[in-house]
Parts: structure tokens; sequence; C-alpha cells
């Protein structure tokens, strides 16, 4: 075993119990508050202090100099905004209240216009409710969703205009991403001004082929009701998906040419800063990925770059195209040389020039800098355990076969980010051993003051016994190196035998072993006498694209036999009862442990499942395909590890927890599962939380589920 590092062990008696890491958040460290830019202000940002207003701070001392705005100036029902959002001239602030979650990432709510220059607060639409407020780059219009169809209010007069009216719920949505869109492609709006302000390009999802998802709400009333939406599983019809543009001056919209494939994605939509409206064209296998610029006349739309790949493209992001100001050069990623680094490119064409190489994956792009003629991005630093945040300048020379120049901007290894703001940068900083770090830097990278180290939180560790985490490697079956690590018990003595729960997510381009500071649920378990296992097996993340997409069409063949392999490694060393081993997960990682115990039948003793998928062929269709390719290429791939199939096999004790109104991995997974376990004559544990989605939390069902979780590894691993 090779230890990597470790956490060092705070010598005091404490316990850690289970409601500090499963309610109370007792170990959970503080962040930085939001620092939002101020319009034509350098010196200075916004933020918003509850009871007080929309405050100045400056960037140099961190003191007020000023505000904004005064709640008390308000009405008295409106001093409480949950968020704001300023014009970009700074004269407008959108005031939200009352935010009403739809799914992961979207929400309604209501907003009132505050004009700085008049002191009016109005409100944004007489609507009530709206989604996805958007001020126009002139500051003169506010684009918004409401019942699945555009307005724009022209904020000197207040009159409101509806850009489109054959929205319809579970039919079209004009503006919003559909839920699948939102999910998987993590697409937040589908509006988009051009940066003149005169057209609004925007995306349209006719979803009416797309079959529904319906689940009980139970509530409190005597009689449940019925949630339905569209929900396009695996091999499925998806939402027919177009691109709109709306010519403010003529008052028209226009429909852009996306081509003659109507069953295809539409994943981004971009102005270039020189006004050229740029979206982002994927066929429905993932593999084939193109940029095109449309004609704001005619609609016609001319590719300028694309990508392939024999198995997927990776997702796409918010940063994946990366505009040069001023000229036809874009930054983007590829992994056309094994690991993901960027390239600089041209809309005129020509060879795509490396800015990075190297082992070390680009995680992603913060910002270009045109001043400087650099980017700055997050990319694996020395290993797959550590992130740093780095910039290289697109001005370099291309050096065949040599490492192109890079500058590290983090200070320390670990787990390193970094959220840019005009002149000035955050950098948090994190490791195993150190708590979160938030420091200031100007872009010449002087640190200008901390933000927080929290230092309360130090105090507060010193009074708990810790366990001990450490990093391993072993050789899995492949004969590649796999990372690890170990929560070891307080007090750990190598000469005992210990019980040990593996944990694991193992989804594609995932990572749980990294060198970050943590205190939860693994060092509870510890705490009580429990080694904690974790093993990032083949298909996860920064280890180049070999490692990563070998597990293509088999999704959960060669993960399940790194943990099973993983496990009889343990299972080998002196301080582990072999007889004593269980593993958990959530999600993706539910999947695995249901299918662990059923595949490693010798090898675990116990699983649990929170959430689990049981068949891909229930999973939704961006997702699923992306990884397994269309169920009528690859039936065999789906159904060869489906947990559905293997309940045969069940020999150790397994928990499975659902909610019942779970919209991303459907409760429909766990009842297939159970009616196969039942037909099996096996005998299993359920438990079920009423009207919880994917996440499991509110009204004590986070802590709930822990706890019997807890209850349940007691009995059957601390037997």
């Amino acid at each position: 075993m090779v230890v990597a590092g470790q956490l060092v062990t705070h010598g005091q008696s404490r316990p850690i119990e289970l409601a500090d890491v499963a309610e109370k958040g007792t170990f959970a460290p503080k962040g930085v508050m939001a620092m939002r830019l101020i319009p034509g202000d350098r010196a200075h940002y916004s933020a918003l202090k509850a009871g007080m207003g929309i405050l100045r701070y400056s960037y140099e001392t961190g003191e007020q100099t000023g505000t904004l705005l005064t709640f008390t100036d308000l009405p008295e029902s409106y001093r409480k905004p949950s968020d704001y959002i300023t014009s970009p001239n700074g004269r407008y602030i959108l005031l939200e209240y009352g935010p009403e979650p739809l799914y992961r990432r979207s929400y309604s709510a209501d907003f009132q216009v505050y004009d700085t220059q008049s002191k009016a607060l109005v409100p944004l639409s007489a609507h009530g409710k709206v989604r996805l407020p958007t001020f126009s780059p002139n500051s003169t219009q506010v684009a918004y969703v409401w019942k699945n169809n555009i307005y724009i209010v022209e904020l000197g007069t207040m009159l409101e205009e509806q850009v489109t009216s054959d929205g319809a719920v579970n039919q079209v949505i004009n503006g919003a991403p559909d839920w699948v869109y939102e999910e998987e492609f993590a697409l937040t709006t589908g509006l988009f001004w051009s940066p003149d302000s005169r057209y609004l390009a925007y995306l349209r999802w006719d979803e009416s082929d797309v079959r529904e998802y319906a689940m009980p709400i139970y509530g409190e009333a005597l009689y449940p009701t019925e949630y339905r939406y569209k929900y396009p599983k695996a091999g499925e019809k998806n939402a027919l998906i177009s691109l709109h543009v709306y010519d403010g001056k003529n008052l028209k919209n226009l429909k852009i040419n996306t081509g003659l494939e109507a069953d295809q994605y539409l994943p981004r939509v971009q102005w270039s800063p020189r006004g050229e409206l740029t979206y982002m064209r994927l066929n429905r296998e993932q593999n084939h990925l193109e940029l095109l610029q449309a004609d704001l006349n005619t609609g016609k739309s001319t590719v300028f770059f694309e990508e392939r790949d024999a198995c997927y493209i990776e997702e796409p992001t918010d940063w994946y195209l990366t505009f040069v100001p001023d000229s036809p050069l874009f930054i983007v990623p590829s992994e056309r040389d094994g690991t993901r680094q960027l390239y600089l490119c041209s809309m005129k064409g020509g060879e795509p020039q490396q800015i990075t190489r190297g082992r070390d994956e680009v995680k992603r792009v913060y910002e270009f800098n045109p001043t400087e003629g650099t980017v700055y991005y997050q990319a694996y630093d020395g290993s797959p355990l550590n992130l740093g945040v780095f910039r290289a300048s697109i001005l370099q020379k291309k050096r065949k076969g040599k490492k192109l120049g890079r500058e590290r901007i983090s200070e320390s290894q670990g787990i390193c980010s970094a959220t840019f703001m005009g002149d000035y940068y955050v950098l948090g900083q994190q490791s195993v051993g150190e708590v979160p770090k938030y420091t200031l830097h100007s872009l010449n990278g002087k640190q200008i003051r901390l933000l927080e180290d929290n230092h309360e939180l130090k105090a507060k560790l010193a009074a708990y016994a810790l366990p001990e985490k450490r990093f391993f490697t072993f050789r899995g079956p492949s004969g590649d190196t796999l990372n690890g690590y170990l929560v070891l018990p307080v007090g750990y003595d190598s000469t005992k035998r210990y019980p040990v729960m593996m944990t694991q997510y193992s989804g594609p381009n995932s990572q749980e072993v990294l060198n970050r500071w943590e205190v939860g649920f693994d060092q509870y378990l510890a705490s009580r006498g429990v080694v904690v296992a974790c093993v990032d097996g083949r298909g996860t993340g920064g280890r180049g694209r070999e490692f990563r997409k070998c597990t293509y069409g088999q999704l959960g063949k060669l993960e399940v036999e790194d943990q099973i392999a993983a496990a009889k490694y343990l299972q080998a060393q002196p301080w582990v009862d072999a007889e004593r081993v269980g593993i958990w997960g959530w999600s993706y990682g539910g999947y695995m442990s249901t299918l662990c115990l059923l595949r490693g039948a010798d090898v675990f003793c116990m699983a649990v499942a929170v959430a689990p998928v049981t068949n891909w062929r229930f999973y939704d269709s961006i997702y699923t395909e992306r990884y397994m390719g269309l169920p009528r290429h690859n039936a065999k791939g789906y159904d060869e590890n489906a947990p559905l199939f293997y309940t045969d096999a069940l020999k150790g004790k397994l928990l499975v927890m659902h909610g019942t109104a779970d919209d991303n991995v459907h409760f429909q997974n766990t009842m297939r599962l159970t009616e196969a376990l039942i037909r099996a004559g096996k005998q299993f544990d359920l438990f079920t939380f009423p009207d919880r989605n994917h996440f499991i939390y509110g009204y004590g069902a986070r802590g709930y589920l822990y706890t019997h979780m807890d209850q349940y590894i007691t009995e059957n691993l601390l037997r």
C-alpha cells in the first residue's frame, strides 16, 4: 500500500456524532459572500446583506464604502429579497422574491424593478412569478419567460411585448430548457441577447411527442395528486429543438436553419463579441459536435469547427467556446492528443494550435484576458488528486513535441479554484490537511487580502478525535494503477482486524479520490470503528481519454470489476476482517453498490443503495445514450449490466432507499428491482421517502436517511 498523504489527527477525545455530519453541519466550512461587479467601477463590488441592503465594498480593503440600495427605503413587504441582478449600466436592479424551485437548476420568482435614479420600485410583470429575467446589454429591456412564452419589457415605459404565443405545458417551451437539457447539459437558459441589444435569440423545445412520466404526490390531502412531465428515456423520442431570432427593430421572428436532421441537440447558443450568432450542434449519438454561425438575414448556417470521437464528445459546457475579442479566434477544449487540452482556432478555418499540453488535463476555462493575451483555467496539477489554477498565453509559438508553457497561479497543492471579477480574482484552496481558504488577488498574482481561512472551524476541530485519511494505490484487474483513499478509525491498530465500508460514485468522468478537506459521513463511520475505503476505477476522470472512455457501451461492467478487485485487495490486508466488507452509494453509486453486491456476492456482505438506477433503459436519453449508445444498437450492453437481471445471485444484506418523487432517477427503478427480488425469492430491506426528490431532504428526511443507514451498518457490518 502506497501512502500519498494524510490528515493530521487531532488528539482530543470528543467523538463525531451522526447529527454533526447529517443534520447540524457542525464541520461545514465557511465560504465567501458573492462579490458582484459594479458597472463602470473597477475598484468596488456589491453584495447583498440581509436586513440592510445592497452594499458597495472596496476590493482592496473589504470595507463598506457606500450603498446601492437600502432596504428600509422600500415598502415593508419588499425588504427581504432573496437575490438581485444589476443591469449592465447599473441603473436598474432586479430584486427577486419568493423563489419556487422547479427542477435542479430552474425556478420561478416574483421580480421587482428598482430604478436607482427615480427610486421607483415597480413589478417586472403583472403575471406574477416568472422565469429567467435577462437584461439587454444596453439596459433598456428585460426578457423573461412566463407559461412557456417569451416576453420583453421596455424599462423606460414598462410596456410589455409578447414575443411567442405557442407555449403550452408539456407541449412547447420557448426560452427555457426542458427537463433533460437542464439536467444533462446543465443548460440554464434559452434566452440570448445580441451585443447591440437589437436581437434576442431563443431556443424552442417542441415536446409534444415526448412521453410523459407521472409521479403520485401524496401530500397531506385525502386523495393524492399527480405530477406529470416530459421525460425522454433512452431510445425514446426527444423534444424537437429549434433556434429562432427575434428582431426588435423590425418586430419579426426568424427561424435559423439548423440542418436537415431533426433528431439532434443544440446544447449551447452564444453571441461572439463581434455580434455573430453561433451555436453548437450535436448529433443524437453525441459523437459529432459542430460549431456553426447563423446568418441573421437568411437564417442559413455555416460550420466553422467540428470534432468527432469514436465514443462520445464530453458534455458541452458554458465555457466550451471562449472567444478572443476583436478577432475571428476562439479557444476550445479537445481530446485529440489523448488528454483534454486547450486549442486556439479561427472561424476562418486552419489547423488548431495547441495552447496546453501534457498529462494534466484541463478541467475548465475561467476566462480570457485580452490585455494579457492569456487564458485562465483549472487543470490537474501533477496528479489526478490535485487541481490547480493556471494561465497560458495564446501568443506562444507551437513547439511540436514539447510541453507548452503554463503559469501556475494557485499557491498550494490540493483542490484549487478561482472566480474572476474584472481586475481581481478569488482563489480558493484546500487539501486533506488544510481547511478551505479564500484569498483575493489582483491579476498580477499579488494577494490583496485574506477573505476567509476558517480559523473558527480549525479551533473547533481541535476538540474532536478525527480519523486519519490516507491515499493509496493498487494495480487493478486491467493493469491500471487505481487511486484510492482510506479513512482509518481513531486509534487505528494495524494488529487488529476491522470491518470495511466502501463508498464510491464511479460514474463517467467523476472523481471521489481527491486531495480535498472533508469531515463527513466517512469520518463518522471511522469514528465508530469502521475503515472507510474509496477507489476511483476505470471510467473516472483525470486520467486521459482512454481511461475515461473505456467504459463506453458497457456502463457498470469494468467499474464493478474494479470495485470487486479493490475489495479483494483490502481483504488481503492483515488489518481487514475479510468477512465484513460492505459497499454503498447514491444515484450512480447506488446502481454500483447494488450491482457489486450481486456480481460480487462472495466478496461483499452488505450494500446500501440510495436512489439507484437498476436498468439504463429507465434513465434519460442524453446521459444514457452519451455513454451507452442507442438501445437499438446496443441492447446487449444495456441488459448485461442491469441489476434487475442478477437478483438470483443475492446473498448479502441489501438496503435500498428512494424518494417517491424523484424526477431524475425514477422510483420506477426501485419498484422494478423490488419485483425482480420478489420473483427471485430474495429478502431485502426497502425504505421510501414520500414526495422526496433525488436529494432526499426536507422535514428531517436527510437526517432520517443517515440514521437508518447507520443502524443498518451497525446491524450488518459491526455485528
